[in-house]
Formats: C-alpha cells, sequence, structure tokens
C-alpha cells in the first residue's frame, strides 16, 4: 500500500523503459524529470552508450501508462523512433532523479 497525493494507492508497479532515437542532447533527460515529478512518479533516467536513454519509474499503473503515452513522444526537440518497457520488481525509489 502506498500513499500518494492524499490517498491510498494499492497497485504500485515498476517499469523499465527504454527510448530509442534522437533523445540525447536534445534535453530529454530533463523533461523525462519534469513529467515524473509533476506526475508524482519516482525512480531515475539516464542516457546509455547506444545513445538510448533508460528509465526506471515507480507508481500507480494508471499514472504510469499516462508517463508511457508521454514518453513515445517525449521532449519538445527528441525524435522518438520506439520504447521498449517492461514490469519489473518494484525498487522503492523515494524521487525521481537524473543520473549522470
Amino acid at each position: 500500500m502506498v500513499k500518494f497525493n492524499s490517498m491510498v494507492i494499492e497497485n504500485k508497479k515498476h517499469l523499465n523503459i527504454q527510448v530509442y532515437g534522437r533523445v540525447q542532447r536534445v534535453g530529454f533527460r530533463f523533461n523525462t524529470k519534469w513529467k515524473a515529478d509533476k506526475l508524482g512518479l519516482v525512480g531515475f533516467v539516464k542516457n546509455e552508450p547506444d545513445g538510448s536513454v533508460h528509465i526506471e519509474i515507480e507508481g500507480p499503473k494508471e499514472i504510469l501508462e499516462e508517463f508511457v503515452v508521454w514518453s513515445r513522444k517525449g521532449a519538445m526537440f527528441s525524435k522518438v523512433k520506439r520504447i521498449e518497457k517492461e514490469r519489473s520488481k518494484l525498487k522503492n525509489f523515494k524521487r525521481f532523479k537524473i543520473v549522470y
């Protein structure tokens, strides 16, 4: 059971999302953090050596789906070609951060 925005949520999930396309050097990580914070989600985002961006994110299932929809488009100057997502075991992150 998780307390989220003054209500109790029991459906907290963890997603690993890999985002491919023009997603580095376009503000993608900064905008990902902004969106996650706005939605009350926790986890992290980081650039990968292959040019993709990796996101691990946790929160209520319905809010995660909203985030996934956003991640298919991403930041204003990004050009997302595809995303891959998979559910994983909860890690109980405390906040959302950018990993460098």
